[in-house]
């Protein structure tokens, strides 16, 4: 039995070998690092999620997008300092892992559903743009220091005269080869592509005639530590980990979840943050990456048959043979050939398609928009953080626009229903019932009891009953604003009543102890119980 389930992961494991080694050493390019970062990266992810993480499917590495921003921050600390660069980035994956087992240990697994999906799908898709001009930059030998699109390609293209266009040739007829080697099904394209690189750039001397190569490797693994940053620096690279755990557990999660439900899984997502949380310490601790659950060696992983997390472990063995015998040879990969298989990578990303949803529902299709032209207008870091800024506004916005109905009870049942949408129903006589859409908190409590109070003004009700069924809990300032609400009606003569309550609720109310609103004038009981009793305690009694 135990043979029946081994060899597939085994295959798979040695097959996506051949795609993550490619990958680490070309990843390392854009993040602006030795290519030994990122294989010490592959190793820290296979590793920890291997042994903590929950999905029999996710593979933990580098990933293009982590890459990217890491090399936006480290450059905006670094202010041209190599060396502080490299402190600075090491930093950053450092507290990012700190940041995600924090997060593990108190229980956020939801915390990607702070990045909306149309915003993380445009960063995602703004990135990959910004990832090619760059890598494409880097084959033609042209050296640009803006992060914006605009002023970059200008730049770019001003030094026209200056290309290496036997460097962008190789890197085309490597991106060929990518794309056409990537219809067979299982095939290690990154790794076959490297190899005849290799062989082209030996064959033909392409190093003589001004083409990049790869260079030395440096495996050699020094003593964990911290790196020596002031305390100032250590505050802006907290602020810069966050905004890299939310974009890394964001894409992590979402590919976790879908071969989850896929197949019919059961995940953790606290479990995973602890596992991307080690994985992140340590493989800043030894100089690597950040790291997390990109989609496409995971989706690589799953097509190559794999059954357990027996086929990650597969893949770090066979990846530790290759960093062994074959780093010298990896050394002499033409740099286009790297870029051609980040470009290959990321290019499952620009698909416009991907936007048609948001335009064909009238739902999300600016802020989609607004995320793609933030990474192209103000570059990857300013970028994301716009993006996520903008998920938070999206949220705020939608709480923040509670709308309140008025429910009257349905063909002489006990159903309350909107008598917007259900015309039939009837208003019970002395007692006005109302539900806010929305649950009420900070930013929407007093939009919401205002727009009550003019439902109030129009009806001659002496009871108001507030349904609180969609308010899980009650923050201070929606406490205070249904206090002075409280009070208002009492002025009026008119009483409050809250049918639905739920516990949290409940208590908080009884902790406020609002004048005028006694304990018998709250429950958890539905609103046609509560507004039975609010006849007969206060209109039938009159």
């Amino acid at each position: 039995m135990h043979k029946t389930w081994s060899w597939p992961d085994i295959i798979a494991g040695l097959s996506l070998a051949g795609l993550l080694l490619p990958e680490a050493v070309a990843y390392s390019s854009i993040a602006n690092l030795p290519p030994q970062a990122g294989i010490v990266a592959v190793f820290a992810g296979l590793v920890c999620y291997g042994l903590i993480g929950s999905s029999r499917f996710a593979i933990v590495a580098a990933t293009s997008s982590s890459a990217a921003v890491l090399a936006s921050a480290s450059a905006a600390m670094a202010n041209g300092d190599a060396g502080l660069r490299m402190l600075v980035a090491m930093g950053i994956v450092i507290m990012t892992g700190v940041f995600f087992m924090l997060a593990g240990v108190a229980r956020l697994g939801s915390i990607s559903d702070f990045i909306a999906r149309p915003v993380l799908r445009g960063f995602a898709f703004g990135l990959s743009g910004v990832i090619i001009v760059k890598q494409f930059a880097h084959v033609v030998g042209a050296h640009v220091h803006y992060t914006d699109m605009p002023r970059f390609i200008y730049s770019l293209l001003s030094q026209l005269q200056s290309w290496n266009w036997l460097s962008l040739a190789v890197g085309v007829v490597a991106l060929l080869l990518l794309f056409m080697l990537a219809r067979i099904p299982s095939m290690p394209v990154g790794l076959i592509v490297i190899v005849l690189g290799i062989l082209a750039g030996q064959r033909l001397g392409l190093a003589q005639h001004g083409v990049e190569l790869v260079g030395q490797i440096d495996l050699h693994l020094q003593v964990p530590s911290l790196p020596d940053l002031t305390y100032v620096q250590w505050l802006r690279i907290g602020e810069l980990s966050i905004a890299m755990l939310m974009i890394l557990y964001a894409e992590s999660y979402s590919s976790i979840r879908n071969f989850a439900i896929r197949h019919g899984d059961i995940i953790a997502p606290n479990r995973d943050l602890l596992a991307l949380g080690a994985a992140n310490l340590l493989s800043g601790l030894f100089q690597g990456m950040p790291v997390g659950a990109g989609f496409s060696a995971t989706a690589a992983n799953e097509s190559n048959g794999a059954r357990s997390k027996v086929a990650g472990w597969s893949a770090a063995a066979a990846l530790f043979i290759i960093v062994l015998t074959l780093l010298p040879v990896i050394a002499l990969t033409p740099s286009p050939v790297l870029a051609a298989i980040v470009i290959h990578a990321v290019s499952h990303s620009l698909r416009p398609s991907m936007f048609y949803p948001y335009f064909s529902l009238h739902r999300d299709r600016f802020v989609a928009i607004a995320a793609v032209v933030a990474v192209l207008m103000l570059g990857v870091l300013d970028g994301l953080l716009v993006a996520i800024g903008i998920s938070l506004l999206m949220l705020l916005r939608r709480l923040a626009e509670s709308s309140v109905s008025v429910l009257g009870r349905l063909n002489g049942g006990h159903d309350f229903v909107n008598l917007v949408n259900y015309p039939e129903a009837k208003v019970i006589p002395g007692v006005l019932v109302l539900r806010p859409e929305t649950g009420l908190f900070f930013a929407n409590a007093e939009r919401a009891l205002t727009q009550a109070r003019q439902y109030i003004a129009a009806s001659d009700a002496k009871v108001v009953v507030i349904s609180l069924e969609e308010s899980p809990d009650l923050d201070s300032t929606s406490i205070e604003a249904i206090a002075d609400f409280c009070a208002t009606l009492h002025l009026q003569k008119k009483h409050l009543m809250f049918a639905r309550l739920k516990s949290s609720a409940r208590v908080v109310l009884e902790r406020a102890a609002i004048p005028h609103l006694h304990t018998g004038s709250f429950s958890e009981l539905s609103v046609d119980d509560v507004v039975t009793m609010a006849r007969e305690v206060y209109v039938e009694k009159d």
